[in-house]
């Protein structure tokens, strides 16, 4: 302890002061617990920035995870011999892509791209993609696939329920596609193959032949079977 004194009329006493290097410490208690309390307060802050980081990340993840699901689709032939299907159902972009598997376990392709309005067929034994515009009986068929959020995995259509129908598309061999014009989805299936345009018609007639059916099921007990022939040039 540091004495201190001073002078009076009769002399010197001893008389209380304060001591510096007491005070310093005084200063150095009191700053402590300021710099703790900051330090306190940035690490919670910077938990709470990584906390809400991961919280947007699975955010934004799960309708990335969720964005597509695939629906089997079985449903007897007139036969009584069971056809297997499958739809990638896309909600967020409006898409719905059908795999047909043949009897001879092949399988072409369907893409209904809801957004632009097109449908494309990929047939497995064929060298080409062919395009059409969707109608509003392809609408209402993939209605229920993409409006359905908490739609079945799994769909067993009854042969006595399933309607049939017969539709023929013309190929325009002559108006080829080119294919880098076509949006992403359409590129992606068609990539390595010539593209063509196709029409609506009521039958081929008898100078030309079918050359290939594709068999599409929908959940509305509806099956369609899309018979393709080549227009003349």
């Amino acid at each position: 302890m540091v004495r201190c004194w001073k002078r009076s009329d009769g002399g010197l006493e001893e008389a209380q002061c304060t001591d510096g290097g007491s005070a310093a410490t005084s200063l150095s208690q009191s700053h402590f617990p300021r710099k703790a309390f900051w330090f306190s307060l940035s690490a919670s802050l910077l938990l709470v920035i990584i906390a809400l980081g991961l919280a947007g990340h699975l955010w934004l993840s799960r309708p990335h995870l969720q964005r597509t699901q695939v629906v089997r689709i079985t449903v007897p032939d007139q036969a009584g011999i069971l056809i297997n299907q499958s739809a990638v159902v896309d909600q967020q972009n409006d898409l719905v892509t059908f795999s047909v598997t043949s009897p001879a376990n092949q399988t072409s392709t369907v893409l209904f791209d809801v957004k632009r309005g097109l449908i494309c067929y990929k047939p497995v034994g064929q060298e080409g993609c062919f395009l059409r515009k969707m109608e509003k009986s392809d609408y209402d068929n993939v209605h229920s696939l993409l409006e359905d959020s908490t739609q079945q995995t799994q769909i067993q259509l009854s042969v006595n329920e399933t309607r049939r129908q017969t539709e023929f598309l013309g190929v325009l061999s002559a108006s080829a596609v080119d294919v880098s014009t076509l949006e992403e989805p359409l590129q992606a299936l068609c990539q390595d193959r010539p593209v063509h345009w196709t029409r609506r018609a009521d039958g081929p007639g008898k100078q030309r032949l079918v050359y290939f059916c594709i068999d599409i099921c929908f959940p509305s007990n509806i099956c369609v079977s899309v018979c393709f022939y080549y227009l003349p040039e």
